[in-house]
């Protein structure tokens, strides 16, 4: 598996996924499956069967968690203020609209809509990836091209 790049946070965030989740494995599912033995036939218990599932996906992400942070690579906290890189949150102004909006640049692996943290991969993490403060950037989006001006560019 190749580094993955994270920053400081998101790989925290990662790591105390990956605590809950053994968590849950070791304790919160064997309950459940011992709960649900005792109702008796397996062969028609769906309580016994989504607990096994569950303890099933838990152990896939778990084993995925520990994949990503044993490759993880905190990307280094230099900053420069003229152009966007992975870590960086940027102001961009809708120049359709003039709706602004702040999204911060991540991996996949931390990209989280709602907390405007976009993925480097999704097309408008692409378009401001290297864009410098002042430059417009054009997005193909479902709805067509729109463009956005990099109005500025913070650690935080």
């Amino acid at each position: 598996m190749e580094k993955v790049k994270l920053t400081r946070a998101g790989y925290q965030k990662l790591k105390e996924e990956l605590d809950e989740l053994k968590r849950q494995l070791m304790f919160e599912i064997p309950e459940r499956i011992k709960a649900a033995r005792e109702l008796g036939d397996l062969s028609e218990n769906s309580e016994y069967q989504e607990a096994k599932n569950e303890q099933g996906r838990i152990a896939s992400r778990i084993n995925e968690l520990e994949q990503m942070l044993m490759n993880a690579e905190i990307i280094a906290e230099t900053f420069d203020s003229s152009t966007v890189s992975l870590g960086d949150w940027v102001l961009l102004k809708n120049l359709e609209t003039g709706e602004e909006l702040k999204v911060q640049l991540v991996n996949p692996q931390e990209a989280d809509i709602f907390a405007n943290k976009i993925s480097i991969d999704s097309p408008l993490g692409r378009g401001i990836n290297g864009a410098k403060k002042g430059q417009t950037i054009k997005i193909k989006a479902p709805k067509g091209i729109v463009k956005y001006q990099v109005l500025d560019i913070t650690a935080e």
